[in-house]
């Protein structure tokens, strides 16, 4: 066969899933990129869904219970969220706004929920309605009532009725033994009572192989199989985040861009002294300037504090390091003003507040 040919050829897996992995997809927002995965696979011809009818009639009869499910685990995070923050230490007003904002979020909650699950709902939606229906044939309930007459699994569990999940499989192995020679098949099912880790049961086992026909409890590894590197790098696009920075960091940020700001004050006031326009004058001189109403003296400095403005300045340079002391531009300047007065803000200060 020419290379062009087989370049074009798709290995395309029918993969039947089990009712509990839909359910457990809808509810768990962290496995989305599974969702996208298989519509991927899907539109490129690699993945076939098969679902069973029985599949679509539990799913859709599940759909209220998976809503409001998110919205108790939600309650449940807001619950525990105000708990640690009435136990905190610290601004009993700025603690009292976090709790009422807490509060008035609650009520919600039921929309919260509900948005929190219906775009995976909305999405396994499309993925079941583009799939193929499987009807359960007269033969097919025939042999799962077998397997519940003879308590072979998935009916091998005292005190439950598992006449639903013996179709189930009934209806994959059927499909299995109806497909084209070259094709392959997958069962995914999160019933791990049904296997030994992550084998199927020894009396599904004959059914299944290494190649043809293969047998996963998670749709992570079924999809893996298939694709690994989408999956790899779905995971990766969904989970990525930046991580939120420490008190600790932002007090250490804050504390260099402030030695910052105040250097560059004071090289423009070495500046204009050095060019006369502002004067070093005595403790003495600065008082008896301020018994004749001169309260603010802009253009005068203590001598004896400007001495311990120049050692500051020293100290300064040494905590900054090299090339972190300026000159500055404007762009430059305004960039450490504004990220001070940003983090300043954050912390509880008042926007523009700078002083050093």
């Amino acid at each position: 066969m020419p290379a062009t040919l087989r370049q074009r050829q798709v290995t395309v897996f029918n993969i039947l899933i089990d009712t509990s992995v839909w359910l457990d997809l809808a509810q768990d927002q962290k496995q989305a990129p599974l969702i996208e995965s298989m519509i991927t696979m899907q539109a490129g011809g690699h993945l076939k869904l098969l679902v069973p009818r029985i599949v679509l009639t539990e799913f859709q009869k599940n759909r209220q219970r998976v809503t409001e499910r998110a919205q108790r685990s939600l309650s449940t995070h807001f619950s525990l969220v105000k708990d640690a923050i009435r136990k905190a230490e610290g601004n009993s007003k700025r603690r009292h706004k976090m709790l009422q904002y807490l509060s008035n979020l609650d009520h919600g909650i039921p929309l919260a929920g509900a948005a929190a699950t219906s775009s995976g709902l909305e999405r396994i939606d499309r993925l079941l309605n583009t799939a193929t229906r499987i009807e359960a044939s007269d033969d097919i309930k025939l042999r799962a009532a077998d397997r519940a007459l003879q308590r072979q699994a998935p009916c091998h569990h005292e005190n439950k009725n598992s006449m639903a999940d013996a179709v189930l499989i009934e209806t994959y192995f059927d499909s299995v033994n109806l497909g084209a020679a070259r094709d392959r098949f997958a069962f995914v099912t999160h019933n791990k009572h049904d296997t030994n880790q992550k084998a199927p049961h020894a009396h599904l086992a004959p059914s299944f192989s290494r190649i043809r026909s293969l047998y996963f409890v998670t749709l992570a590894d079924c999809l893996r199989r298939i694709d690994p590197e989408l999956v790899q790098d779905a995971i990766w696009e969904s989970t990525y985040s930046e991580e939120v920075r420490t008190l600790s960091e932002i007090l250490e940020a804050m504390d260099r861009l402030s030695t910052q700001v105040w250097y560059n004050r004071h090289k423009n006031r070495e500046w204009s002294i050095g060019r006369g326009k502002i004067k070093l004058i005595t403790r003495a001189e600065w008082d008896a300037k301020s018994q004749n109403g001169h309260k603010y003296l802009p253009n005068d400095i203590i001598d004896k504090i400007w001495a311990g403005a120049l050692q500051a300045a020293k100290k300064a340079e040494r905590e900054l390091g090299k090339g972190n002391c300026g000159p500055w531009d404007d762009f430059e300047w305004g960039m450490i003003n504004g990220k001070l007065s940003a983090l300043r803000w954050a912390l509880g200060d008042e926007w523009d507040m700078l002083d050093t």
